[in-house]
């Protein structure tokens, strides 16, 4: 899986063993999927997944490791196979973020570039693209040159910078019992609205908690995955639409409506909810809105803060410019059920 900023890696032990608890549970939606860490999880207990991001990057990774099924990997590992041995040859990916940026260094921005658009000519058909372009994303991730997340790049490069682009064979699983797993690419606000969503038994909810934007914070692979050679702007050389493509949840001052309007529109057996302490809303706040879908458990976990917050923030010179606050985070996850049945199970498995 990619670096990713707000990874629920450490939670999905205990989210999967509650969800595990409530009966007749087959259908989980994932309404942020992010890096479908959870989504994967959730396939692999054999429920079936229904994803969902507004980020295309997010949603090709939710194509591979939700859609797609281990029926695929013969043919994945041939492509893979052909793939790395593609010869690298310098293009708009070279040109934008090894060259007027220091993402990547220029031989792996070469081999980028040249399976890149390799894979453009296959026309291939999904989900069978998008689990070659993940392969190409988290190759390309494993050689970066930074913190974590693409708002900048670290002042030297990174030893890990250095080392070869490789594709590897994303690990695929089984189709559910239940039926087929799907990824989607919308608003959240509009897909739990949709008529695909309405089948849900249950709901996992990892909403982004402040102003910080997973398309700024991601932009290589948004481009990576459309590959529209799109203008950019800035030393991190970030593609224009992050400029006036925004999630209602990045602004404090609509968060709460909006954050209302999205449980409004949930019906299942049970809502999970992901939420930091360093987030718009309290918890209190979160409690009063899910307490309309009925009873609300919330257990607590300390998290450590990403890299980034680790080192404090420093100017473009490299020069420390604030100092570091504080080393972790408290977790929130909200269980709520009107059902007398889930909400005994909860109980006990708290």
């Amino acid at each position: 899986m990619i670096k990713y900023l707000g990874s629920k890696r450490l939670l999905i032990p205990s989210i999967l063993e509650t969800i595990k608890t409530v009966p007749n549970i087959r259908t989980v939606s994932d309404v942020f999927s992010g890096t479908s860490r959870v989504g994967h999880a959730l396939k692999k207990s054999k429920f079936r997944v229904l994803s969902n991001d507004y980020c295309e990057f997010a949603s090709t990774l939710a194509r591979c490791y939700v859609e797609a099924d281990d029926i695929l990997t013969s043919d994945v590992e041939k492509l893979i196979k052909e793939l790395n041995g593609v010869q690298g040859s310098a293009g708009y990916f070279t040109e934008t973020f090894c060259v007027k940026s220091h993402f990547f260094q220029a031989k792996n921005g070469e081999r980028v570039d040249a399976i890149r658009e390799e894979i453009e000519k296959k026309s291939l058909d999904e989900p069978l693209k998008s689990v070659l372009l993940t392969s190409l994303m988290e190759a390309a991730d494993r050689v970066d040159s930074t913190c974590g997340i693409q708002m900048a790049y670290v002042k030297s490069w990174s030893k890990r910078s250095y080392n070869p682009l490789e594709l590897r064979v994303p690990h695929l699983l089984q189709q559910s019992p239940h039926g087929p797993s799907k990824a989607y690419c919308m608003d959240a606000n509009t897909f739990v609205k949709s008529h695909e969503f309405q089948e849900v038994d249950a709901v996992y909810l990892d909403p982004p908690y402040n102003q910080h934007s997973y398309l700024g914070n991601y932009h290589i692979w948004e481009t990576l995955v459309k590959w529209d050679k799109p203008e950019h702007y800035g030393k991190a050389c970030k593609r224009a639409e992050c400029k006036v493509k925004k999630s209602k949840f990045n602004s404090k001052k609509g968060y709460f409506e909006t954050f209302k309007d999205l449980i409004s529109n949930i019906n299942a057996k049970l809502i999970v909810v992901s939420f930091n302490n360093e987030g718009y809303l309290k918890p209190e706040q979160i409690v009063d809105v899910l307490r309309t879908k009925g009873t609300v458990c919330i257990r607590q976990t300390p998290y450590k803060r990403y890299v980034g917050a680790q080192l404090g923030q420093h100017n473009p010179l490299g020069e420390r410019v604030s100092e570091i606050s504080h080393l972790k985070n408290i977790e929130y996850t909200f269980y709520v059920s009107d059902d007398s049945d889930v909400v005994s199970a909860l109980n006990q498995s708290s």
